[in-house]
């Protein structure tokens, strides 16, 4: 299963009127993400700063419209974070570096009224996780 695009996500929160039902979503976003290797689970890929474990595994494929693209396996032990890392994939994963680069998190972020509703900690693992990928993609520029 393919995650949905930035827009659909938007427009799919913005149906549930309480945050319950949102968090039930962004689980759901983390349980469509694909297996992660367990060879990936190293110190290397582990990103520094979030409270629970996080690895992202980078790669590339060549698209026929945009040519190389990133992408990026990931995966956590925590079911919200799971879900969090969907919504960033649903940002970053198969774009060219220069669209990650491009691309508004913090209005994407605000656009789902995302940060007021985390934790400081969970706030400060997720600008962790957009900090590690952009650093992926500006090493690919």
């Amino acid at each position: 299963m393919s995650l949905p695009s930035t827009e659909d996500i938007i427009d799919d929160l913005s149906f549930f009127d309480d945050w319950e039902e949102r968090y039930k979503y962004i689980i759901d976003l983390g349980k469509s993400l694909p297996k992660f290797e367990e060879e990936w689970r190293t110190s290397e890929r582990l990103v520094k700063g979030c409270q629970s474990s996080v690895w992202i595994q980078p790669g590339n494929e060549m698209d026929s419209q945009y040519g190389e693209v990133l992408t990026f396996s990931v995966d956590s032990d925590a079911v919200i974070v799971r879900g969090l890392l969907g919504l960033v994939l649903a940002a970053y994963d198969h774009k060219t570096a220069k669209q990650i680069l491009e691309f508004d998190i913090d209005g994407y972020f605000g656009a789902v009224d995302l940060e007021r509703h985390l934790s400081p900690t969970r706030g400060n693992g997720l600008r962790s996780i957009v900090m590690r990928i952009k650093a992926i993609a500006s090493a690919s520029v």
